[in-house]
């Protein structure tokens, strides 16, 4: 069964001049009436992004990103100005109304002197008769709401991003405490070795075997650390704080909670993104009938009152003694196909906003179809990993046995530790991948922060 998601292409032709669009312009995309990486189970995802961990620290540095990250407060103010706009457009449906004062002395040839004081009101007004005004309102307004769905969108990607951090930090902590495990263990190994070597059954060749072993694993736990304290930074840096490494994040949080997936079509009303985009349809469209409004004549009203005195005092106490009143006509007559040029490349504007909108769905669609799958094949991952990791824990203890007992040899320790030490470390990689996963299909489903 599949479902058919009509998209607003009425809106480009209300109010466009007939060839301000090209005929066959796409107006729907056919999509699924579930979701195709859906296979049960489907796991359940909470409300919110906040919703999804029932970490305390978390959620504050969430929240302290939210209240301090530099390019949210950028994306902010630009919805604070696209309301200054919407406002400003406002204005040309009333009058305007401008002030003026003058004053000059005079003298005469005969030696004798005046003074003159001019006062003057003058008012201007242009009839919305097309309905240019109220087209370009319309646009501003629209440019507003886009401005408002992307700073939401902007607030969602911010705490997704803290979050994925937050999950590189632990897992980075994870395989530094590991690490540091791992030189622990070959340490042991080594002085097994030496002492074997020292009793004459074990050769110089086995010792030095040992020792490089260590060595490596010294050498990576540095890369570790260096690891670590990037992953602090670049949570540091998503809080709007200072990008030191004085930040610590060592238990993963419970993959317990979880959003009904729902059906594809939920996405288009919950995700601020393809609202932006829907909104820059409605904007592009009112900009259409803007340029098309342009072709037609306007007529614009002054009026003027004003006094002049040799007084100062009678400007304020006398009534005006002097007003016009003119209405006028301004049409285009000649300007080399400039205005329906103009009408042209706006309708073809509106042809990009609603083909980006088109996009924007299809990529939200993907996004969705990509976590689910990735949930259920990373589950699936994380299962064989840990049993993997149980049999090569298993493994390793009945080699130490046996070298030590002296039926087995060196390097069949050495590579069962390994063995250990790298199933373990692809271990935490699957969780971390799967905690990040989970924010993904969170913040594809169009949840809120």
């Amino acid at each position: 069964m599949k479902a058919t998601v009509l998209f607003p292409s009425a809106l480009l032709l209300a109010s466009c001049a007939p060839d301000a669009l090209s005929p066959g312009a796409p107006g729907s995309l056919s999509i699924p009436a579930r979701y195709d990486a859906s296979q049960p189970p489907v796991p359940n995802i909470s409300r919110s992004l906040l919703g999804l961990f029932g970490d305390s620290r978390l959620r504050e540095t969430v929240d302290a990103a939210l209240s301090h990250n530099p390019s949210l407060r950028n994306a902010l103010a630009t919805l604070e100005e696209a309301g200054y706009n919407t406002r400003k457009s406002r204005s040309g449906l009333f009058p305007s109304l401008d002030a003026g004062a003058s004053a000059g002395r005079y003298e005469l040839s005969g030696g004798s002197a005046y003074a003159s004081y001019d006062l003057a009101l003058d008012a201007g007004w242009e009839p919305d008769v097309w309905g240019r005004i109220r087209s370009g309102i319309d646009a501003t307004a629209a440019d507003e709401a886009a401005a408002a769905a992307a700073y939401e969108s902007a607030r969602q990607s911010l705490a997704a991003q803290v979050m994925q951090a937050w999950f590189d930090l632990v897992g980075a902590e994870k395989r530094l405490a590991l690490g540091h495990r791992r030189v622990a263990s070959f340490v042991e190994t080594e002085t097994l070795v030496s002492r074997r070597y020292d009793l004459g059954t074990a050769s110089l060749g086995e010792l030095d075997l040992a020792r490089t072993d260590l060595e490596n694993a010294r050498a990576d736990l540095h890369q570790l650390e260096d690891d670590r304290d990037q992953a602090a930074r670049s949570v540091r840096l998503l809080t709007g704080s200072y990008p030191d490494a004085k930040l610590s994040a060592a238990d993963w949080p419970s993959l317990d909670r979880g959003v009904p997936a729902g059906v594809p079509s939920d996405v288009l009303r919950q995700r601020p993104d393809i609202d932006a985009a829907y909104q820059r349809i409605r904007a592009a469209d009112s900009r259409v009938s803007v340029a098309h409004a342009d072709l037609f004549p306007s007529f614009p009203l002054t009026a003027s009152v004003g006094q002049s005195s040799n007084l100062l005092s009678d400007l304020a106490d006398s009534s005006f003694s002097a007003w016009s009143l003119v209405a006028g006509l301004s049409a285009p007559i000649f300007d080399a196909g400039q205005r329906r040029a103009e009408l042209g490349a706006a309708g073809k504007r509106a042809e990009q906003a609603l083909a980006s909108y088109q996009t924007t769905v299809l990529a939200a669609l993907k996004e969705v179809e990509d976590a689910l799958g990735s949930e259920r094949l990373l589950r699936r991952q994380e299962s064989a990993r840990l049993k993997a990791l149980d049999a090569a824990r298993s493994a390793e203890k009945r080699t130490r046995r046996d070298y030590e007992a002296g039926v087995d040899d060196l390097l069949s320790l050495l590579e069962a530790q390994r063995r250990v030490f790298t199933t373990e470390d692809d271990t935490i990689t699957v969780r971390r991948l799967r905690l990040q996963n989970r924010v993904a299909l969170a913040l594809a489903l169009g949840k809120g922060v």
